[in-house]
């Protein structure tokens, strides 16, 4: 399965809706990887997109991935 490379940008200000941009598809992590703090260190301050990375069998399956709503995890007493 290969990886994804999308920026992602927010069209609101809230960030609720997400909008994806495909940079490029890589078959091995390291590609991608090298490709994404590449862009990452290229982007300026003002610049509000993020570069993510997703492994999935079809550019559908990533992008559902990244636009899923994840909760926050429950942290436990001792892990604060």
């Amino acid at each position: 399965m290969p990886y994804y490379l999308f920026r992602s940008s927010s069209k609101d200000q809230v960030g609720l809706v997400k909008q994806l941009e495909l940079i490029e598809v890589f078959e091995k992590f390291r590609d991608a990887k090298q490709q994404a703090k590449q862009l990452r260190a290229q982007s300026g301050a003002d610049d509000a997109g993020e570069y993510r990375i997703s492994f999935a069998a079809n550019q559908l399956s990533a992008e559902e991935q990244l636009l899923e709503k994840r909760e926050k995890p429950i942290l436990m007493e001792h892990e604060r």
